[in-house]
């Protein structure tokens, strides 16, 4: 099912949640709203589910006009940061309850349960309570249990927030596969940037109530409209007055080594350094320097074989040269 927001307005006070926001959100794909804290996504993710009600503006769910319909006449499954379960149910008569509130048969309901038990990987575990899974199992089980019901979509709003680094890693690529799998239109709402980038087909960045850009990870990353999208979707970094990724500066103890022959078509003009620190990050170091000339500071991120090619230490002269720069309009 797609979605369509158009002229979306809220407002709190003198605060502009949402700022005449439009956007499509095709029919089974996996959509990242994605922005800092304040920035919308959050409330117009409720404003879909008919949670807040919006000041003025239609929400369409594929092509019906849901605007002033419940959140329970929307078709929706809804998950959220914090888990919500039911702490004296079982994660099979969690997973079950929606099934079981809208009287459907027994033996339907079991065939769904086992169903869904197996895909989010949970069917040792169904006999226990919640406070007996780990963080990422109830996350599990609240996808489930949302999904139990068929909804025409799937709103998520910082499923994973609330978990560690790990965790969150493991579940995102299995969010991916099971998104995969079900193929169910699916907005997740996220200030993980590296969250949206690997599990979305579409991005929607926002800032301040409204949408700054709207496309694949690949476009947002590498064709960014304004320093916004580049600064929040990866660091940036200015070298020689441009915008550039740190992983997209090249280091040499010489010009002529940061100036290879495959760059010649680039002319950003070498710019002579000092280093300040070296940083080992596992596959990755960052080199942090400061520029002779102006004294501005900047980073640049190398392969770890590069660095143990170059051996970088700190108080050493480098010369650095952006391989790429994103052709920006200003914010």
């Amino acid at each position: 099912m797609s979605i369509k927001v158009i002229g979306a307005n809220k407002r709190y006070g003198d605060f502009a949640a949402l700022d005449n926001v439009s956007i499509d959100i095709p029919d089974g794909q996996l959509t990242s709203l994605l922005g800092p804290s304040g920035s919308g996504k959050s409330t117009l993710l409720r404003a879909i589910a008919g949670l807040d009600t919006l000041d003025s503006g239609t929400v369409l769910i594929d092509d019906d006009d849901v605007s002033r319909k419940s959140p329970q006449k929307r078709d929706i499954g809804f998950v959220f940061q914090h888990y919500a379960a039911f702490k004296h149910l079982t994660v099979r008569d969690n997973i079950a309850f929606g099934l079981k509130i809208r009287k459907r048969p027994k033996k339907e309901i079991d065939v769904k349960v086992d169903e869904l038990l197996d895909v989010v990987g949970l069917t040792v575990f169904q006999k226990r309570f919640p406070a007996q899974l780990s963080g990422g199992q109830r996350q599990r089980m609240a996808l489930a249990r949302a999904l139990a019901v068929d909804p025409k979509v799937l709103l998520l709003d910082e499923p994973f927030g609330a978990l560690d680094a790990k965790v969150r890693d493991d579940l995102r690529r299995w969010l991916r596969r099971l998104h995969e799998e079900v193929h169910v239109t699916t907005v997740l709402v996220t200030h993980d940037q590296q969250e949206a980038l690997d599990v979305s087909d579409r991005i929607a960045v926002l800032n301040k109530g409204r949408i700054e850009q709207i496309g694949t990870p690949d476009d947002l990353y590498d064709r960014p409209t304004n320093t916004f999208v580049a600064s929040f979707l990866g660091s940036t970094v200015r070298l020689n007055g441009d915008l550039v990724r740190p992983h997209d500066i090249r280091l040499g103890r010489t010009p002529e080594m940061a100036s290879p022959s495959t760059d010649a078509s680039l002319d950003t003009g070498v710019l002579k350094a000092t280093v300040q620190r070296v940083v080992n990050l596992g596959f990755e170091t960052r080199v942090e320097l400061i520029a002779s000339a102006s004294g501005e500071e900047f980073a640049a991120e190398i392969t770890r074989g590069d660095q143990n090619a170059l051996n970088l230490q700190a108080g050493e002269t480098v010369y650095a040269r952006a391989t790429k720069v994103a052709a920006l309009t200003e914010a």
